[in-house]
């Protein structure tokens, strides 16, 4: 498969669970902060209008939509966990040259947000936004 590089941060959907309020069930309906799901930003033309990671130079984020399951690995310890689309995120043109780092490793451009749950597998909730790669094969 191949991955893109990029940044993950996480959010909140759903029912209340650990450290987030109840809030919307995100763009599939289906999204709880407790399960291992996640944003993607080309769940469709809608969602890409808004997302915009062409903006950023990002090339290769390829169209996948509600259910469809990505790789997400922590380039900072190798930590990787499997998740399914829920909704349409993060608004990757927001964040055009942000960089996240860990020691002398270092990735630019928000391309995935994960749900409390699946971002706790693989980095502490407090890190906040960690560099990663998202397999897209």
């Amino acid at each position: 498969m191949a991955g893109i590089n990029g940044e993950v941060s996480w959010f909140c959907c759903g029912n209340a669970w650990g450290p987030c309020a109840s809030t919307g069930r995100g763009a599939c309906g289906t999204c709880h902060s407790g399960n291992f799901q996640h944003a993607w930003p080309n769940t469709s033309d809608a969602c890409y209008a808004i997302t915009r990671p062409d903006s950023c130079g990002i090339t290769g984020m390829s169209r996948r939509t509600c259910g469809f399951r990505h790789s997400t690995t922590n380039l900072c310890n190798g930590a990787r966990v499997v998740t399914s689309i829920a909704d349409c995120g993060p608004q990757t043109d927001l964040f055009c040259g942000e960089r996240a780092c860990c020691g002398g490793t270092c990735a630019s451009n928000r391309i995935i947000d994960l749900t409390p749950a699946a971002f706790s597998a693989i980095a502490s909730l407090s890190a906040g936004l960690i560099p990663c790669t998202v397999d897209v094969g």
